[in-house]
């Protein structure tokens, strides 16, 4: 019976000691961890000062939260994995019931003191309050940032522009003997992990993560740090229905006013309403567009050429109309002068035929200046004319009239047609060139944007 006894009491007592060992605590205890001990938070975690310290980084693209080009600022939401060894928590998970990870309060331990370079913005997202240490000392941190930084944006080509933005991360102040980063994922598999985990692109679609190690030298000092360029593209779809396809609009309709009649008003009114809505599409691209540029954007010289062609078109019209109105002055001064000279040019016969030569007279003296010497003197005597002479000076003064208002008439016809004639080739002629810089330069600049 005592064997028996023994053994049960034997086992009962290691049970009681296993469950002890198996607990969070005792583990706690074990690495001085329920004390207060500042030396394994305050400096880096190694044994021998000489050693650096190797941390590993993982960056995933979760969401593109906005691209803003007016401020060239780029904002990204980051999951961020950070790995590293602590030398100075170790444990035998044989001795603790098999367990090889704890969670931790980041406070307790040392961290790394990384930070990015473009970050222009504190972040005030919520903070992961845990990480993870592992048996051998591998300590491993989780968090999401939400990222504000700079990005050197090249809009030469909106809507179709390709964006770049790097993301530099290194130490704030350990020198490469000290501190060495590395990525923990290549190119390939953080550009993979990034498109399945990406939650939300809006405008820009997320195309590929480059990741690049680089070093910076200060006062004979070298950093180390991890560069992460994002590659983005916008989808243009929005911006060439509601600004794009507009205007191509707007200059179909200014094409089609040519062939509206030059003798009216509305043609000249049509483009210049057409002139003041593309006014106010370029006011819209003015907010869109950033105010700094390293070129010329390709959708402002699109605007700028579209912009000039109807406003050369809009002065052509008024040529146009200037000379038909001085063609319409023409006819209706012609009309005029047919009536004064059918007022001016009968002969009255108030006081016999004496008096009714001395005005046929007058009229031939008024209108043919050189022949005054031919007439003058016959209307100087009247009393020496014979009736038939009288007859034929009214003939002849009948004849220089008509004379006068055929030639007056062929003149005012001639300066009619070439006003017509010159209104006609203009018109012609700006068409013919308007078609075709038109058809070169739309499918040039779409060429240029997709090239």
């Amino acid at each position: 019976m005592i064997p028996v006894v023994f053994f049960v009491l034997l086992f009962l007592t290691d049970g009681t000691s296993s469950e002890k060992l198996c607990s969070y605590r005792e583990l706690l205890d074990h690495l001085n961890l329920t004390t207060d001990n500042s030396a394994l938070k305050l400096t880096r975690p190694v044994l021998d000062y000489t050693h650096p310290t190797v941390v590993e980084l993982d960056i995933m693209l979760y969401a593109i939260l906005a691209v803003m080009e007016k401020t060239q600022t780029f904002i990204p939401f980051l999951w961020e994995k950070l790995i590293w060894n602590n030398e100075l928590i170790t444990w035998d998970p044989a001795q603790f019931c098999g367990i090889t990870q704890i969670s931790l309060p980041v406070d307790l331990l040392w961290k790394p003191d990384l930070f990015i370079y473009e970050m222009i913005q504190k972040d005030e997202s919520p903070r992961n309050p845990y990480m993870f240490v592992s048996y051998n000392g591998r300590v491993t941190y989780e968090d999401d940032i939400n990222v504000v930084s700079t990005c050197e944006m090249d809009v030469h080509k909106f809507p179709f522009d390709t964006q770049s933005c790097n993301i530099s991360i290194g130490s704030a102040i350990h020198t490469v003997e000290e501190f060495r980063l590395l990525p923990f994922s290549n190119s390939s598999r953080a550009t993979q992990f990034s498109r399945e985990w990406m939650k939300t692109q809006g405008e820009w679609e997320f195309l590929h993560l480059t990741i690049t190690s680089s070093n910076i030298t200060y006062s004979n000092k070298q950093w180390e740090q991890l560069v992460y360029t994002f590659t983005i593209k916008r989808r243009p779809l929005l911006h060439v229905i509601n600004f794009l396809l507009p205007i191509l609009f707007f200059l179909s309709l200014d094409l089609a006013s040519f062939f509206i009649s030059d003798h009216r008003g509305e043609k000249l009114g049509f483009k210049v309403t057409v002139l003041l809505a593309i006014s106010v599409l370029l006011l819209i691209l003015n907010d869109i567009l950033p105010s700094m540029s390293n070129k010329t954007p390709l959708i402002a010289t699109y605007c700028i050429v579209i912009f000039a062609l109807m406003l050369l078109s809009l002065l052509e019209t008024i040529l146009v109309t200037y000379l038909m109105e001085t063609n319409s002055a023409s006819q209706k001064k012609l009309t005029d002068d047919k009536e004064d000279k059918k007022k001016t040019g009968n002969c009255h016969s108030e006081e016999g035929e004496q008096t009714a030569v001395h005005h046929c007279s007058y009229f031939s003296e008024t209108s043919e200046g050189q022949k005054q010497h031919e007439i003058l003197p016959l209307a100087k005597d009247n009393r020496s004319l014979q009736p038939a002479e009288s007859v034929l000076l009214l003939i002849l003064g009948e004849l220089r009239k008509l004379q006068e208002t055929l030639n007056l008439h062929l003149n005012s016809r001639e300066t009619e047609e070439s006003s017509s004639r010159w209104a006609a080739r203009i018109n012609r002629g700006f068409f013919i060139f308007y078609v075709t810089t038109v058809s070169l330069f739309v499918p040039l600049i779409f060429i240029q944007w997709h090239n």
